[in-house]
């Protein structure tokens, strides 16, 4: 008995449920076919509808009529219309039960107007800026967001005076009803703690094992007793990220300390500062060859010697058997503690077996601001053709001596990866040539003293489309005007740092462009991946007395690459194709990021 009893029991057990999965499938099939507001004279259907987060073809669900009102009241409420009311709601189905739509009769009634802003704890006659901020709110529709905005403007307009610990507070809103115009009117009430005014009087470094202090404080510009600005500490980090001594640098804390001191603590963590990038290689005899030679590049940075900011380079580059060149550079920052750079440099090229040129050169460097800097440059330069057995004309054997001036913006965020700012670089050098032999090929009608104009600009933009996506813009053109060019004095267009998918150095020009377009997708904050497409133009003009014919094209190439960090330093390797190359005559560019 009792088991007839339990198969009883599930049997009904099972028509009842499936008598709930047919009624639920039936209901779940049950779509929104329209959505009607009726007494809506200030929002439009639609503008509902987007507020009640339903959508047409919305299947019903438990509920969804009193889910709908919320939402619509929560965002009328946002729009300064604190007096809706719902005469009437309903939920109709169709007549086959598989449509509904939903009526909704409404009184928006009027919005609440800002009659006028009490403000308490200023001094009305030193702040009356203050008031100004709240000005133009009055007479208009009072929506909170608006208000709120209006408080943060103050809050950090108070920050960037020396107030960051100021506190506004909203001490009552009275909505009341004017009988005589006939509207809603609310008076808000505000209370000012701005607190005493704050200042840094000291500054407090953390992290820098290696580093000193006053080369930390000497970038942020700081003076002892200074105001608190917080539009100013924001931008601390970007500065001493255009060290390179650190990993990115997060925005210095503020607090007041038990002597009442205003201390702002800077951390950092440091990173290697001195790169060594080389390899060395061996070219054995060929045929005709009686010995092998040595081939490769050392290239070793040191950019913070002792801790103190000075920086030193030395690269070198053997080509082939014949061809070398050998780059020193010596920075000395902030000389006698002036905002003054003095940078050093001494360049050796041999060229095949066809000159050698040598360049001394120095440069004095004005940090006018955080971002702007200026600068004027002398050098001193010769081409000195290689002795061969057989008299053949390669290049005059000339000195230069030059002077120029540098104009430098970079507002970057970092200099290794950045994902805002631009970097502008304008400069523009004046050489006098003297053509001092050789003796036999010195004719009569040929002009030993020439003069030579360098013009130099380029251009970068960073902009962060998403979230950790990049896109950045580089535009490059160098121009040199004179009344003989020597292949010394010529631009060189190609490979890593210029356009890529052609060979470094590959083409020369007086006049050359290049444009880097990039598309960067962070896999850290100084590492990512990047697609690439670049174009190039040179040209170099006929020069008859030489049998040499005018030349010019306009070039470009597209591949993809890889940014890495790594502790050798940051590390680009790409993959680039030029015009009409099939995917077997692709270049591989490999380098480490100019360190100096």
């Amino acid at each position: 008995m009792e088991k007839k009893r339990r198969q009883s029991m599930i049997r009904h057990a099972k028509f009842s449920l499936a008598i709930i999965l047919f009624i639920s499938s039936f209901i779940s099939a049950q779509k929104l076919s329209s959505f009607e507001v009726n007494g809506n004279f200030n929002f439009e259907d639609s503008e509902y509808l987007k507020w009640s987060e339903l959508s047409i073809n919305q299947p019903i669900y438990n509920g969804i009529l009193d889910s709908v009102k919320s939402k619509i009241a929560r965002n009328i409420l946002k729009q300064g219309y604190y007096f809706i009311e719902f005469s009437n709601a309903e939920l109709i189905v169709s007549e086959d039960s598989t449509l509904f739509k939903i009526v909704l009769d409404i009184n928006e009634g009027d919005p609440v107007i800002i009659n006028n802003v009490f403000i308490d704890g200023i001094d009305t006659t030193t702040d009356i800026s203050v008031f100004r901020q709240f000005d133009y709110l009055k007479r208009q529709i009072f929506i909170k967001q608006e208000l709120e905005s209006n408080i943060e403007q103050l809050l950090t307009g108070f920050e960037n005076s020396g107030f960051p610990f100021a506190k506004i507070q909203i001490v009552s809103v009275n909505v009341f009803r004017d009988s005589i115009n006939d509207e809603n009117l609310a008076d808000i009430y505000l209370k000012i703690l701005s607190g005493t005014e704050n200042k840094i009087d000291r500054v407090e470094i953390r992290g820098n094992t290696s580093t000193k202090d006053y080369v930390i404080i000497r970038e942020l510009r700081l003076e002892s007793g200074e105001s608190y600005v917080q539009n100013r500490i924001e931008e601390f980090p970007n500065r001493l990220n255009r060290l390179r001594f650190f990993e990115p640098v997060p925005i210095p804390q503020y607090f007041i300390n038990s002597k009442n001191e205003g201390v702002l603590l800077v951390e950092v963590t440091e990173k290697n500062t001195n790169n060594f990038d080389g390899i060395i290689g061996y070219i054995p005899p060929g045929k005709n060859e009686s010995s092998g030679y040595i081939t490769g590049l050392v290239n070793i940075s040191l950019r913070n010697l002792f801790g103190t900011g000075r920086a030193a380079s030395i690269r070198w580059n053997k080509y082939n058997r014949d061809s070398q060149e050998l780059d020193l550079k010596y920075l000395e920052p902030w000389f006698l503690s002036f905002p003054l750079n003095i940078n050093l440099g001494l360049y050796q090229r041999v060229q095949d077996t066809t000159y050698v040129q040598r360049k001394f050169e120095g440069s004095l460097e004005y940090l006018a601001t955080e971002d702007i800097s200026a600068s004027v440059l002398i050098a001193s330069e010769s081409v000195v053709p290689t002795v061969r057995a057989i008299p053949v004309f390669t290049v005059y054997n000339s000195s230069y001596i030059t002077t120029g001036a540098n104009l430098k913006i970079d507002t970057r965020d970092d200099p290794y990866s950045p994902t805002e700012g631009l970097l502008f670089i304008n400069s523009y050098s004046f050489s006098r040539k003297t053509i001092n032999g050789p003796s036999e090929y010195i004719t009569s009608n040929l002009n030993t003293s020439v003069d030579l104009q360098r013009f130099s600009s380029s251009f970068y933009f960073f902009y962060e489309l998403f979230s950790r996506q990049i896109v950045a813009i580089g535009v490059n053109a160098r121009e040199m005007r004179g009344s003989t060019f020597e292949n010394s004095d010529l631009y060189k267009l190609g490979g890593t740092n210029s356009l890529r998918g052609y060979r470094e150095e590959q083409f020369l020009g007086s006049r050359i462009f290049w444009s880097n377009l990039e598309y960067r997708a962070l896999l850290t904050r100084r590492s990512y991946g990047f697609i690439f497409f670049d174009t190039g133009y040179y040209y170099r003009p006929e020069e008859i007395d030489k049998n040499i014919p005018k030349s010019e094209e306009f070039l470009y190439g597209f591949g993809l690459g890889l940014n890495l960090e790594t502790a050798l330093g940051v590390l680009r390797v790409s993959y680039a194709l030029g015009e009409g190359d099939t995917f077997s005559d692709g270049k591989i560019h490999f380098g480490i990021l100019n360190e100096f």
